[in-house]
């Protein structure tokens, strides 16, 4: 079982596959919660599509040229591996916004504080309805209570740690080497 998830882990042609799949799981998780379920994203949610996006990407350059070079495999995985970390660090973030660690430098993200006008508080409603506010939370498990911000912190660090390895057994891997090279 060891031997097969290591040969998996430096396959130039799985890892990036499987990086693309699961991030097209994730974002298909994600939209499916926003549309089926209701479940309105705030603005930090929506950044956080965005490396799930960049993953697919990635990972689909790096099997169209897995065969051919596969010194791009690795590098290929190495910035997946970055990109997973830059949304773990977001959704780092994210969940300080949601646990009022801090506010979000996001316009939008928290709930507006009302003016004692009456015309300028019902401008002020009025436009706060169009935008989810980051600083509270849609949906939590009921057994953890973690959020999806929560989720994807977790998520994508370890994704990011898996991709990480995968990079470096790729470039232990004996088979990696380029046909042209002397050894």
């Amino acid at each position: 079982m060891i031997k097969l998830i290591e040969r998996t882990l430096s396959c130039p042609f799985a890892m990036p596959f499987l990086m693309a799949l699961i991030s097209a799981a994730a974002l298909g998780m994600a939209l499916i919660s926003q549309y089926v379920f209701g479940l309105a994203p705030c603005n930090l949610c929506i950044i956080q599509r965005f490396p799930f996006g960049i993953v697919i990407g990635l990972g689909l350059i790096g099997l169209l040229f897995a065969k051919k070079n596969r010194k791009l495999s690795v590098a290929t995985m190495g910035l997946i591996s970055l990109t997973f970390f830059a949304n773990s660090v977001i959704a780092f973030y994210h969940t300080g916004v949601e646990l009022k660690w801090w506010k979000s430098f996001l316009e939008g993200c928290a709930v507006p504080q009302l003016s004692s006008d009456i015309n300028e508080m019902m401008a002020q409603i009025e436009a706060a309805t169009k935008v989810v506010p980051c600083d509270e939370i849609p949906w939590s498990d009921p057994i953890f209570n973690l959020s999806m911000a929560n989720y994807n912190v977790i998520f994508c660090f370890g994704l990011g740690v898996i991709a990480i390895v995968s990079a470096r057994l790729m470039w232990k891997n004996r088979e990696m080497k380029s046909p042209h090279s002397s050894n």
